[in-house]
């Protein structure tokens, strides 16, 4: 190999090398810059997250240190407390000991002053029976005689008291014996009032009612819906519901086919429509007739029908038609005299009762149902009010509704209106004032209130204030044990003196 070629291989060669340790150093200053910059970022990091961490630290020692302090000053509270409580103590303790001396020298005090007082009355008594002349035995005596005058006006307003007390207790127990006896007798009313009883003049027709399987009666009482009752009674079939109509409609089915002698389940039916079209028609006239004898016109038909339907209802053993015809006479007739308007005391006093045509079928009180039905069917609102307010529970506005309120109180309380005969009512009153007449120093005495009251008029002379309160009771028992009489009587007796004089 020549010199030359060696020589460039030799400078080839550092040409090389010099290049690659260039490019050596390239890389390692890249690599070291890269280093410096990851290390950078990690001391930044590092000082973040440290300094985090000691404010983190710092926060945690604060919230340490403050509930250090709560719980210092909680202890401190409780401490303060318990000696605030045992100084209380204490005190109290050494105030029980005061006063536990002060009552020692309190029970000495009033044995000194009983001693005292016993001296004290001993010469008291001995003074007086000097004065007064008078024993001991002998003051007491005429002190008993003054405490008897004294006591003998107390007993007057302790046997009033007493008495008074005694009415109380006496109408709680007759409530509850009242409910009693309603409760057992409410069935036989019930009866009364919701049974119609048909006769038979056949007892063999009670099967033919009956039918084969009991069809027939199974028929006639889907048909009317009544209740049918055949049982042992004999020549007697039992109709009862609630509904008076219905009850009717099916008395007059019944005789329709008892009349007839065809009973089966076709022929029922045509005679129950038959039997309700014929008591229809009897209903619109009652009601037809009612308004024309009282002189009322321009009644709603739907009105007028229950109307008829009340002369089948009874209150009180009054027939409800009747009793609402005759209101209205007497309320027209006072509404003439007073100068009210006739037309609304007839027209409200014909129609005050008609709720009680379907108070079974409607809850309420029959003189609230009876205004709503006249609302219902455009009834001018100054009759409706005389209608609702027939009774106390509605205040009365109008001359008209205190007129109806009036005639209803007088239809009800008349003798006779109520299964009470005249002649019965006049023997009740007279035996009242037979009864007060018949104690001595007794004036005079009426009987009052429909025989609620009995007034009687003392002689002043023979009778004082005493012996005025035993004869009121006195007269009352003897009523109580000799008489019969619904609800109460008041017994009243008046003792007067009159002193007159005149200046000349």
């Amino acid at each position: 190999m020549d010199p030359i070629t060696i020589a460039l291989a030799i400078i080839g060669l550092g040409a090389g090398y010099g290049v690659s340790q260039v490019a050596t150093k390239k890389k390692i200053g890249s690599a070291a810059h890269e280093a410096e910059k990851q290390l950078a970022k990690a001391n930044k990091e590092a000082a973040s997250i440290t300094k985090k961490a000691t404010e983190d630290a710092a926060v945690i020692a604060e919230q340490a240190r403050k509930e250090e302090q709560q719980r210092r000053r909680e202890a401190k509270d409780t401490e303060n407390r318990l000696i605030d409580r045992e100084k209380s103590l204490d005190s109290k303790l050494d105030e029980l000991d005061k006063r536990a001396e002060k009552l020692r020298k309190s029970e000495d005090e009033v044995e000194e002053l009983k001693n005292v007082i016993r001296e004290l009355r001993v010469k008291q008594q001995d003074k007086l029976e000097k004065i007064a002349k008078l024993t001991k035995a002998q003051a007491a005596e005429k002190l008993m005689q003054m405490t008897e005058r004294d006591i003998k006006d107390d007993l007057v307003g302790l046997v009033n008291k007493l008495q008074k007390d005694a009415e109380d207790v006496a109408e709680e127990q007759a409530g509850a014996i009242i409910v009693s006896a309603m409760e057992r007798m409410a069935s036989d009313v019930t009866a009364e009032r919701t049974v119609t009883a048909v006769k038979l003049e056949d007892e063999e027709m009670k099967g033919r009612i009956i039918g084969k399987e009991g069809r027939n009666i199974q028929a006639l009482q889907r048909a009317t819906g009544v209740d049918i009752m055949v049982d042992d009674t004999p020549g007697m079939i039992i109709l009862s519901s609630f509904d008076p109509v219905r009850r009717e409609v099916a008395r007059v089915a019944l005789e329709m086919l008892l009349k007839d002698g065809r009973v089966h389940p076709g022929r029922i039916e045509e005679v129950v429509e038959k039997a309700q079209k014929q008591v229809q028609k009897e209903v619109v006239r009652a009601g037809e007739d009612a308004a024309r004898e009282v002189g009322v016109v321009g009644v709603p038909k739907e009105i007028l029908q229950l109307v008829g339907e009340l002369k089948f209802r009874t209150s009180y053993g009054q027939n409800v038609l009747k009793h609402s015809t005759e209101m209205a006479h007497m309320a027209g007739i006072i509404a003439d005299q007073i100068g009210a308007d006739v037309r609304v005391c007839k027209y409200a006093a014909l129609l005050h009762d008609v709720g009680k045509a379907v108070t079974h079928k409607v809850e309420g009180k029959h003189h609230h149902i009876s205004a709503d039905i006249a609302r219902k069917y455009g009834v001018p609102e100054n009759i409706v009010h005389a209608i609702e307010a027939h009774h106390d529970d509605i205040e009365a506005t109008t001359t008209e509704a205190l007129v109806i309120r009036v005639v209803d109180a007088i239809s009800a309380a008349r003798p006779g209106a109520r299964n009470i005969s005249a002649e019965n009512f006049a023997q009740r009153m007279q035996e009242l004032e037979n009864v007060a007449n018949s104690f001595q120093g007794v004036e005079k005495s009426y009987a009052i209130s429909a025989g609620r009251e009995v007034r009687i008029f003392v002689t002043p002379g023979q009778i004082d204030d005493l012996s005025a309160i035993k004869l009121a009771r006195d007269v009352a028992n003897k009523i109580e044990s000799t008489m019969q009489y619904p609800g109460t009587i008041k017994v009243n007796v008046i003792r007067e003196t009159r002193a007159i004089e005149f200046a000349k």
